[in-house]
């Protein structure tokens, strides 16, 4: 089937067709570079290198514009904190995002525009909203003239009427309507500022994104995405002021993915609860960020919770678990086995019909973990290796890392990456790899002695701490209970 997009503008699930056949043009709104980043700006950046992967997996070309607002009233606030200009502040953290997004070993985007080098082509479309009467100056400020437009609210779905009552012009204020937006400031000193038709000053912040979109994308586009806190009123605005300088519908397809919560309340600055995606990245792991942001589909809210956040690395470490199993027996003669081959072509028409279906990412996860444990039932540590558990050996693995390139995910070396998996497991636990290495030394002398009994009270001593103990031919190994 065609890929069902869920379009915020019309509230409802869309079959997607290109603006021009085979080539996606798709904007996604970035961040404001004053600060290290917060956990929740990485959601677009993650699920919509998903959508790109799997854009490009069904055969498009997919042209992504992610921008940096670089001058803005917070980072503007942070250089004169530190005493240092405002162009600094901006360098330094776009520095520090790329870094972050290196990690997580996402797809790089075509371009990422900064606001400050599209400084002519913003004062080239007010020029063209004050041409066109959808923009008024007064005294160095430029505004929005919301009354002329009558499909403004088309994206929220708000009604002007009703967002005007209770609301007032300030004292001093310019606005014709208190509804109007900025396009233009003038400029206060000390902030940085350009010459313009109607004084030096700097841009609003929604007109930034109508500007840089167009320039690079055109007068129309096909996928226009952020979170859902930008719906009103960031991309409502940015609608209002591209269509009224162009005449014409700016986006086909607004994407907007939910909030992530830590401990079931929305991370905002306010509740005090951000956690930078450097300090996340450092404790746990790019791999983890990923996964969590993923296992919820993109619409939903995503959970921080620390229950969650180790129910993530525990599921991670049933499938590289998997995988590291799978790893050494993948290679050399083997035979095919169609029980499996059944089971695995059925999870790529799951997966397939998941992500076409809105990019149902849970429905995905669902698919991966049924393979998992159908492998899993039929290997065991200290097997026979036959010809068919090698076909399923290689079979899985190859699914599995041909379904994670689409996520940027499950790419580690196995083995290695279950160990730290493993080892986060085990903090958690408040266990160590001494103490359990201890108890399995002293269960392999009791088996040694014969002494039957304490080998099945250390072997009970272990499961009951989460530790699984698997005796073989080639000796006994231990693993952290998935």
């Amino acid at each position: 089937m065609a890929i069902q997009i869920y379009n915020t503008l019309t509230k409802q699930k869309e079959p997607f067709v290109p603006i021009t056949p085979g080539h996606v043009k798709m904007y996604l709104c970035g961040p404001t570079v004053y600060d290290f980043l917060h956990v929740g700006n990485f959601r677009g950046p993650i699920v919509f290198n998903l959508f790109r992967n799997w854009l490009e997996k069904k055969g498009l070309k997919v042209t992504f514009v992610y921008n940096y607002t670089d001058v803005d009233d917070k980072i503007i606030n942070r250089a004169n904190e530190l005493k240092i200009p405002a162009k600094e502040v901006a360098d330094k953290y776009i520095v520090e995002f790329e870094k972050d997004f290196k990690s997580l070993d996402l797809t790089p985007h075509e371009h990422n525009p900064r606001v400050t080098d599209y400084i002519t082509e913003i004062i080239e479309m007010i020029s063209k909203l004050i041409e066109n009467k959808k923009a008024y100056a007064a005294d160095g400020d430029v505004f929005y003239s919301v009354k002329s437009d009558e499909n403004y609210g088309q994206l929220s779905h708000k009604n002007i009427d009703e967002l005007q009552i209770g609301a007032r012009v300030e004292i001093g204020s310019k606005k014709e309507n208190p509804l109007d937006f900025s396009l233009w400031k003038p400029a206060k000193p000390g902030e940085p500022k350009w010459p313009s038709p109607w004084g030096e000053g700097r841009p609003g912040w929604h007109i930034e994104c109508s500007a840089m979109s167009h320039k690079l994308l055109g007068d129309t586009f096909d996928i226009h995405g952020g979170g859902i806190d930008l719906i009103f009123p960031h991309h409502e605005n940015e609608i209002a002021q591209s269509e009224g300088a162009t005449g014409k519908k700016m986006v086909n397809y607004w994407i907007h993915h939910n909030f992530i919560n830590f401990g079931s309340e929305k991370m905002s600055k306010s509740l005090g609860n951000v956690a930078t995606a450097r300090n996340f990245l450092t404790k746990y792991n790019p791999e983890i960020l990923k996964y969590m942001i993923l296992m919820a589909h993109y619409r939903s809210h995503s959970d921080f919770s620390e229950s969650q956040i180790h129910n993530a690395i525990r599921a991670l470490a049933r499938i590289y678990s998997a995988l590291a199993l799978a790893s050494p027996i993948s290679q050399g003669a083997s035979e095919i086995d169609k029980e499996f081959e059944t089971a695995v072509d059925a999870a790529k028409k799951g997966v397939t019909d998941a992500l076409d279906d809105d990019f149902n990412t849970p429905e995905v996860f669902a698919r991966i973990f049924e393979i998992v444990r159908l492998y899993n039932a039929g290997h065991k540590h200290g097997q026979k290796i036959t010809p068919k558990m090698k076909w399923r050996a290689g079979a899985m693995t190859t699914w599995i890392l041909e379904v994670g390139n689409l996520m940027s995910l499950f790419q580690q070396p196995p083995a290695q990456f279950l160990q730290t998996l493993d080892d986060m497991l085990l903090e958690h636990m408040n266990l160590s790899r001494a103490s359990i290495d201890k108890l399995v030394t002293d269960r392999k002398a009791a088996r040694a002695s014969k002494d039957f009994s304490k080998s099945d009270e250390l072997r009970r001593q272990l499961n009951d701490m989460g530790i699984a103990v698997n005796d073989s031919a080639e000796g006994t190994i231990w693993e952290v209970l998935k």
